[in-house]
């Protein structure tokens, strides 16, 4: 199978734009991992402080704030993790199905 030049082009232009894609989803999983770990030290702070302190409705409110955008973050890879993995699931599941569909029409004849 032999490509023309501009065919040759607009799939290096492609693999470029989604190498691009993959260093900047990466650098988000970096900074996102990196925020997660902050917030957690604030977390363990603020829960290592003595119980007069933890009573104090502000430290409870930036708990529950720290909490809240912890579990976004989380949410947010656990997303992005999906998007890549869906395409490969879909081939591993209509293979399958489509061996199993084979032999059971071999099966048949």
């Amino acid at each position: 199978m032999a490509f023309s030049d501009s065919e040759f082009e607009a799939a290096i232009a492609q693999l470029e734009q989604d190498l691009a894609t993959l260093k900047e989803r990466h650098n988000q999983v970096i900074a996102a991992e990196s925020r997660i770990a902050e917030l957690q030290g604030q977390q363990a702070e603020i829960a290592d402080q003595s119980p007069e302190i933890q009573k104090e409705q502000s430290l409870k409110t930036e708990l529950k704030l720290i909490q809240a955008e912890i579990e976004n973050l989380e949410l947010s890879l656990e997303s992005s993790l999906l998007n890549w993995q869906e395409p490969f699931w879909q081939v591993v599941r209509f293979v399958g199905l489509g061996i199993l569909i084979g032999w059971l029409l071999k099966s048949f004849a």
